[in-house]
């Protein structure tokens, strides 16, 4: 017959910790809305850091001529400066190592940013569009960032 331990004898199951990727823990999405979008420089999200930017979405809604410029600084530095038309007349329509995507669709056009590494920020992460045309109904933008 197996003896029983007594309670002071037992070990005490001490629970694992949960680790996180490095950078992603406590995930969220911040969204930015300017509509109307006039021209002129529209800041859309602001994050403090220290942070990790995930990626990014912004879709706009009208517009003439696309040259609405999708801006994202990280700690005061510039990621990505590039109009809806450059990105399309690059060819960013589809799946790429580069990171950047604009998706079309009969009502809206959305930029996407996110690269195969998160991009960690000390300071600050700033997601602004730059409209340099008419006619801009809305401009919507979500990021997604954790804490470091």
């Amino acid at each position: 017959m197996a003896k029983k331990r007594s309670p002071s004898t037992r070990r005490a199951q001490v629970p694992t910790p949960v680790k996180c990727a490095e950078g992603i823990c406590d995930p969220q999405r911040t969204q930015g809305l300017k509509a109307p979008a006039p021209a002129g420089t529209h800041s859309l999200v602001s994050v403090q850091g220290p942070g990790v930017f995930l990626g990014a979405a912004v879709s706009k809604q009208g517009g003439t001529n696309d040259l609405t410029f999708v801006i994202l600084d990280i700690d005061g530095r510039s990621v990505t400066n590039l109009s809806f038309a450059a990105a399309i007349n690059q060819g960013l329509t589809q799946h790429n190592p580069y990171g950047l995507v604009v998706v079309r669709s009969n009502a809206l056009k959305t930029f996407t940013v996110g690269f195969p590494t998160p991009l960690l920020f000390k300071r600050s992460l700033k997601l602004s569009v730059t409209v340099n045309e008419p006619g801009v109904v809305q401009i919507l933008a979500n990021v997604i960032h954790g804490a470091a």
